[in-house]
């Protein structure tokens, strides 16, 4: 529907698709993505310059969403310590134990445009098949003893198309190092280790992202590189491989 629409719209109005459920749900690499009542889900399409601060580095567009998701949460007064993390390129976590949301960018160049679709869904009132938003501060509420009210679905893919516009003006306006420093704030991989090529392969240690979201490793003796997962398999820090 919104593949349709995108290109029939005045380029200044938003398009947003929401969803209470989704029966035919797609993750990457072809995935099922489970969608109960309780998650909030949609697309949002969106464009971007092509010859823009956030046009010339496409993949980090799918960091700027994951981070939005978080920032919808934990930029409310009173939940700023709710343990939701980015997990990259494009996972939502319950601190580094369990993925509870992701995001799915599509995107489509039409002569200097970058027509983006953002496919965005997160747990936020279901405790199943995983864990959600809600448990999350009901959790801490008692770890803590506030009264922090649950949230609602529709209020968060609010929240996180807001924050969501901000964080494009800040990447257009100062580029990667405008957006880093949130992302960095809220991510699960400081310091930890990966194998490289295979599950013999060499250890790395993540040390960040580059200008252009891809991730950088330091493997002992070489210095630091940049590497992409190699395929989609579902864990997407199993066999990272350094690009040619």
């Amino acid at each position: 529907l919104i593949g349709r629409l995108m290109f029939e719209l005045p380029e200044e109005m938003g398009l947003i698709a929401i969803a209470v459920r989704q029966t035919q749900g797609k993750g990457r690499g072809g995935n099922v993505w489970l969608s109960p009542v309780g998650c909030a889900l949609s697309t949002l399409h969106i464009t971007i310059p092509l010859h823009s601060n956030l046009g010339q580095r496409i993949p980090f567009v799918q960091h700027l969403v994951s981070l939005a998701v978080v920032e919808s949460v934990r930029s409310i007064p009173g939940y700023e310590e709710i343990d939701l993390r980015v997990k990259w390129p494009n996972d939502i976590y319950y601190s580094d134990l369990m993925k509870l949301g992701g995001v799915l960018v599509n995107s489509t160049l039409i002569e200097t445009t970058f027509h983006i679709l953002v496919g965005f869904g997160f747990n936020v009132n279901n405790s199943n098949p995983t864990i959600c938003i809600n448990d999350l501060i009901t959790k801490f509420n008692k770890e803590e003893g506030t009264k922090l009210k649950a949230l609602t679905a529709d209020c968060l893919i609010a929240r996180t198309v807001t924050v969501l516009e901000r964080l494009i003006d800040i990447f257009q306006e100062k580029g990667p190092n405008g957006v880093l420093p949130s992302y960095y704030k809220y991510w699960v991989h400081s310091g930890k280790q990966v194998r490289l090529r295979d599950e013999e392969g060499p250890i790395a240690w993540i040390v960040g992202i580059d200008d252009y979201g891809f991730l950088q490793v330091h493997e002992e003796g070489k210095g630091v590189e940049s590497v992409h997962p190699d395929g989609n398999s579902f864990d997407m820090l199993r066999n990272l491989i350094v690009p040619k």
